[in-house]
Order: C-alpha cells, then structure tokens, then sequence
C-alpha cells in the first residue's frame, strides 16, 4: 500500500509523485491501493498526484483505489469531475 503524507500542495507534489513512482516500481501486487487517509493540508495537487498514480497504475496493468480519501478532497475531486476515477478502496 502507497502512502500520501499529512502535507500535499503544489510544492510537495513532485517529490510526492516520485516517491510513489518508487514504490509502485517495487510493488508486486496486481491492484495500487493508496491510503489518503493521513492528508490534513492538500490542495488540488493532491488530486493530480492520484490521478498520475492512477495513470502509472494502469500503464502496469493494475487496478487502482484509494483508501480514506479525506471528505474535502472528494468534493474537490466531485467538483472537477473526477471522482469516479478515484474509486474508494475496500
């Protein structure tokens, strides 16, 4: 399972998407689950971050969910029109 940290704007994006390039890469399971549930200060990078997870994810062939998606990123994700490819994880 990917972690997000508590901290994801703009200026940790890239750092963040990196880090969870590295760990997708050492990932043998055939579904990406990553754990939002630890994010308290975000913007809407944190969507882009997701959404390029869940990209990578399916460039491998992986099926891609989110656990503890905070409730103000789901509307965010809501009022972009992307909240259905962020599907919640089990």
């Amino acid at each position: 399972m990917l972690v997000l940290p508590s901290r994801l704007t703009h200026d940790e994006a890239p750092a963040c998407v990196y880090m969870l390039q590295q760990g997708l890469e050492g990932q043998a399971e055939t579904a990406t689950v990553v754990d939002a549930s630890a994010l308290v200060h975000f913007d809407s990078s944190a969507l882009a971050v997701l959404l390029e997870v869940r990209r990578e994810s399916s460039a491998r062939g992986r099926g891609f969910a989110v656990k503890g998606l905070p409730a103000r990123l789901r509307e965010l994700a809501a009022l972009y029109g992307v909240a259905g490819l962020l599907p919640a994880a089990p």
